[in-house]
């Protein structure tokens, strides 16, 4: 009866399930956070490639993530999911090799020639890459949860919620370390080891509390029809126009652990500036869970990227009178500044997932199949040309003196001294440049209609043809 109690009321997911979900997702997010913010720069700082070969790098890693999509999503999709469910046994098996690859990262031989340096630099990229492809159905399994639309946008909330604060973790980490040795390579190693183990654990554990609840057809499918259905979706387009645009903002993420080592003298002082961008990220989904009650996810994301750029231009006037006219006003108010910008990855981090989880359920009650894996993927196809483009010419802006930003790589360990002017070029791409990819994200959505009372029509009628689907299995 208790159960039936909590049906009626919408609530499937047991509190003790959702607490260990979302430890899961925060500790899995340490360890592709702890890559993500820190891999560049161990490239720039400790191996000392150069802007060439970094770039060749990111340019063979977009390609091959493209790659590891394309037959991740082929497998999840196309496979018949077991009795544990579609998603469960894959994170369970990824959880050791994500721990593994993300302590390789920063793990490589000495004293080689550089071409041996990069075959094994791409390599553990790969295999990162590889886990971390099908380790990403920790954020897949909040879309099956519970049958139920607003608790799993609450799922999905939380799990947004969860995922930016363990991105952020790995800088509170490698700061605190910091404190221990100076040698930014130990700081790097130690910092994953610690993300690695606490992932390992938590995603275990994690897939063996949490449950399924959507119906899934039995019937092997092919996959590759799964993506031409997610082609002709006309609202899948858009949210792969708005992240194909979005994701040139990488070229802004990669200037910030060098700005936080120009300014504060270490990238182990990067959680400065990530910290109080990602309490405003968290903050920014609690004001955007509040929002949604007012209005919807199409409007909201419309005016966050609005509201991106304007905070984004405002830091960045903030930092140019600082760097030109030091005072600790000023710096204070840089960091409030940041904290503005955090608010806009709120509605950057959160809604999208909504918007996705929403086109699968149209999809589905087109099609009948649970395309889970293959709306990423071709999601993706934007995704990996903006990132691919972003990663290559990133360093190229960055590094050396024919580039447009001029930074000067460490000797030693030795942080120089960097220019005015170097410091206002990476302050412009960390700010503006950040802004302006955030606003031409949302133009694409004034032509989403799969909201409102369109949107509850789609539900209910998926949830009748679910039933039906277990009624026919059944008997």
């Amino acid at each position: 009866m208790a159960e039936t109690l909590k049906k009626e009321k919408g609530r499937y997911v047991g509190k003790s399930e959702f607490v260990f979900y979302l430890m899961a997702v925060f500790f899995y997010t340490t360890m592709t956070g702890m890559v993500a913010s820190y891999k560049q720069a161990y490239f720039v700082n400790v191996l000392q490639l150069q802007k060439e070969e970094i770039s060749f790098y990111n340019t063979v890693l977009s390609i091959a993530a493209f790659l590891i999509s394309f037959f991740s999503a082929l497998y999840i999709d196309g496979h018949k999911p077991s009795a544990k469910g579609k998603f469960r046994p894959i994170g369970a098996y990824t959880a050791i090799p994500c721990a593994i690859a993300t302590v390789l990262t920063f793990i490589s031989p000495k004293s080689v020639p550089v071409t041996i340096l990069m075959i094994y630099l791409i390599t553990v990229g790969i295999a990162q890459s590889i886990a971390t492809q099908f380790g990403n159905v920790f954020n897949l399994v909040a879309f099956v949860m519970t049958p139920d639309s607003k608790e799993r946008d609450q799922v999905i909330s939380f799990r947004s919620i969860s995922s930016a604060i363990g991105n952020s973790a790995p800088l509170v980490i490698v700061l605190v370390i910091g404190f221990i040795t100076d040698n930014e390579e130990y700081q790097y190693i130690a910092g994953a080891s610690v993300c690695a183990v606490m992932g390992a654990i938590t995603m275990l554990i994690g897939m063996k509390m949490i449950k399924e609840r959507t119906v899934y057809s039995v019937e092997k499918k092919n996959p590759l029809v799964g993506f031409k259905d997610v082609i002709k979706n006309k609202y899948a387009w858009v949210i792969i126009i708005s992240d194909f645009l979005k994701n040139f903002r990488q070229i802004a993420t990669y200037m910030g652990v060098f700005l936080a080592a120009a300014l504060l003298g270490s990238t182990s002082k990067y959680l400065f500036f990530g910290l109080p961008t990602g309490i405003g990220t968290a903050v920014g989904m609690l004001v955007i869970n509040f929002l949604l009650k007012k209005f919807n996810a199409k409007q909201l994301y419309i005016a966050s990227g609005i509201y991106s750029v304007c905070a984004n231009a405002l830091a960045f006037a903030v930092g140019y009178l600082y760097f030109t006219s030091p005072s600790a006003v000023l710096q204070i108010l840089f960091i409030v500044m940041l904290f503005f910008i955090g608010l806009q990855f709120g509605a950057s981090n959160l809604l999208p997932s909504m918007f996705q989880a929403d086109v699968l359920e149209d999809i589905e009650l087109k099609t009948g199949k649970r395309l889970d894996a293959s709306l990423p993927f071709i999601i993706g196809l934007g995704t990996t040309i903006s990132g691919t483009i972003a990663g290559a010419v990133a360093p190229y802006i960055l590094l050396g003196e024919g580039s447009i930003i001029k930074y000067i790589q460490p000797m030693e360990g030795i942080y120089p001294e960097q220019t005015a002017y170097t410091k206002i070029a990476m302050l412009f791409f960390y700010t503006v440049f950040h802004g302006i990819m955030m606003l031409l994200a949302g133009i694409p959505f004034f032509f989403y209609k799969l909201t409102g009372k369109r949107k509850e029509e789609i539900h209910t009628a998926l949830l009748k043809q679910r039933e039906e689907l277990k009624t026919a299995q059944n008997g």
